[in-house]
């Protein structure tokens, strides 16, 4: 019964997401106007050049933060179950925290931290 299982899943899966898809076109409210092509849909025209550079202060601030939110997306399952793995698994945590440390440093030190 396990394959027939996994397939009738995987059909039903693809009807799912095909009839959601051409339900969505079927009773989607439809415009032919020309400023739905307009940037950000907004009809008004751009004015000036329309691709601004940003401060790079903003990128690293972005990683920096999907760093150490994925840092807590390993932490937090390893605490929950931290009686149970022993004392290996606590060295392997904590240099896994001292890498992410020293990255954190070296951050800190190249003025990534410094908002100006």
């Amino acid at each position: 019964m396990g394959s027939e299982a996994i397939i009738v899943f995987l059909i039903a899966g693809v009807v799912m997401v095909a009839g959601s898809n051409f339900l969505s076109n079927l009773i989607s409210p439809k415009s032919d106007n020309p400023q739905k092509r307009e940037p950000y849909e907004s009809g008004m025209v751009t004015k000036g050049a329309t691709w601004v550079q940003f401060k790079v202060g903003y990128y690293l601030y972005a990683i920096l933060f999907l760093i150490f939110d994925v840092e807590v997306a390993f932490l937090v399952p390893w605490a929950v179950v931290f009686k149970d793995i022993g004392a290996v698994a606590f060295i392997e945590i904590l240099i896994f925290l001292i890498i992410l440390g020293l990255g954190l440093l070296y951050a800190w030190k190249k003025g990534a931290l410094e908002w100006e």
